[in-house]
């Protein structure tokens, strides 16, 4: 849940000019309009010595992240139609509790990719982002092959619901820090376009999957997908590192050497960490029940597959606007983007059971992917604004961690409630509540971090008096000094 990040567009001529402002600005207290100004954290002393390429081969690293983020997020946005193809192979007419066990296999894979990403981060700081992502993207390989000669839901719970997933959250954590070590002005259109290979995948995998799980049935087409894996490996050799290791504090114990209490020292992070959490309770029913709800609603006849595909295509140019847009939005106010997506997600989400002509829902699809695509493609530079950039692998680590559990629990909340009451409408409505409330709880970091910056302003100038008034005191000394001897000073 993500680098370094710098809130203008283009290269600045003068590097050292925007930090200039910041300092006056800080100074100043406030900015020209009004609003209290919160410039950007010091960086480290490496850090600030070191100068991003902005390109290069930043280039390869970017493509090479954007096939990992479409192959990962892809093959898990498709699976609602995987899981029709999970219900005829596995369930029985007879079973009461069908949809609920099923929608297990997909929540509990989502569920673990965010439930690994602190081990991830950890083990990312330690190893480096090349050996972690070629390794995970490995697992995953043996993963989501081994789930293709299973015979039952049980066993396809661990190949898929964990090694698959667990395999992928080591590929996708890296995918996301790598970019920090080449780009920093363009950082938000960067990892909006990275971001957006998902959205790529999403549009494209659903035709793909549609003609194959019809044609070579389930289990081959788990081993055409394993193909995406493969190449995935290869890309993870291309993340070569080149920020400078932080240099770990001889002091202290073994376990805070490791791991970085940093980042719950800033208020505005912890906000942040249980405030995205408790907007994504419902974020993930719909790409696991919609195609089903669309079958009971409109037959199967209907396209359902075009559905996924809106999705994909406007949350593909959510990421590249909001990606860029977020590149002049100032420090932590990009929050209020996010706000903004969850607010509209909630909405939409409500808005599913009332669609009674396909058109609606189409629109609705198209509202929802475009503020998806905003959501995801501006965690990483908010993540960056609010820990700084040597402990964001960690941060979003922990972030993304804290998302698993809505992740798993959502979906199969909402297959438990279809089961009983033989309709879909009251799930997808109590999926719309948590966005709306985790963005209410996310409008609270602009005024928590603005707080924070006058305090340090504050003790900075209580500071720099002191100083000037001991420097006084000593030049008064120096001057009565002379007299104290006898001697006189003209």
């Amino acid at each position: 849940m993500a680098v370094g990040h710098q809130s203008g567009g283009e290269p600045d001529s003068n590097p050292g000019s925007k930090e200039d402002k910041s300092l006056k600005a800080e100074e100043a207290g406030e900015a020209g309009d009004g609003r209290v100004s919160i410039p950007e954290k010091s960086p480290a002393p490496a850090e600030a010595e070191f100068v991003h390429p902005e390109g290069g081969w930043g280039w390869v690293v970017m493509l090479a992240a954007m096939w990992c983020n479409g192959s990962v997020f892809g093959i898990q946005n498709a699976f609602g139609l995987m899981f029709l193809s999970l219900l005829q192979q596995f369930g029985s007419v007879d079973d009461p509790d069908l949809r609920f066990k099923t929608a297990w296999v997909g929540s509990l894979s989502m569920g673990m990719i965010f439930f690994c990403s602190p081990i991830v981060s950890i083990v990312t700081d330690i190893l480096g982002c090349r050996v972690t992502a070629v390794g995970g993207a490995a697992v995953g390989l043996v993963g989501l092959l081994a789930s293709s000669f299973v015979t039952s839901l049980g066993p396809m719970y661990f190949t898929y619901g964990i090694v698959f997933a667990c395999g992928c959250s080591f590929a996708y954590q890296p995918s996301l820090v790598i970019l920090g070590h080449y780009f920093k002005k363009r950082l938000g259109l960067v990892n909006g376009i990275v971001t957006a290979g998902s959205s790529l995948f999403t549009i494209t995998l659903p035709l793909v999957l549609s003609y194959l799980l019809e044609n070579i049935g389930l289990y081959n087409t788990m081993r055409v997908l394993c193909v995406l894996m493969f190449m995935l490996v290869l890309a993870g050799f291309t993340y070569k590192p080149l920020l400078p290791k932080k240099p770990r504090s001889g002091g202290g114990s073994r376990f805070s050497q490791i791991f970085n209490v940093n980042i719950w020292k800033s208020v505005g992070y912890r906000i942040w960490a249980f405030g995205i959490p408790a907007a994504l309770y419902g974020y993930f029913v719909p790409y696991v029940h919609l195609m089903n709800h669309v079958e009971e609603r409109f037959g199967t006849d209907a396209n359902k597959e075009v559905l996924l595909m809106c999705i994909g295509i406007t949350s593909g140019i959510g990421r590249l606007i909001f990606g860029r847009v977020a590149d002049y939005v100032p420090g932590v106010y990009k929050v209020y983007l996010q706000v903004t997506s969850f607010l509209v997600i909630g909405v939409m989400s409500m808005m599913i059971p009332l669609c009674d002509i396909f058109g609606r829902l189409i629109a609705v699809c198209l509202l929802m992917g475009l503020f998806d695509g905003c959501f995801i493609s501006i965690m990483a530079p908010i993540a960056f604004e609010l820990v700084g950039a040597n402990d964001v692998s960690q941060a979003i680590g922990f972030l993304l961690g804290l998302m698993s559990v809505p992740m798993v629990v959502g979906p199969p909340i909402a297959g438990f409630l279809r089961d009983k009451l033989g309709t879909y409408d009251l799930a997808f409505y109590l999926a719309g509540i948590p966005p709306v409330i985790g963005g209410a709880l996310l409008c609270l970091i602009p005024w928590v971090e603005a707080r924070r910056r006058r305090a340090l302003q504050k003790e900075a100038k209580l500071k720099e008096a002191e100083v000037s008034q001991k420097m006084i005191e000593h030049e008064k000394s120096q001057e009565e000094a002379p007299c104290r001897n006898g001697e006189s000073v003209l």
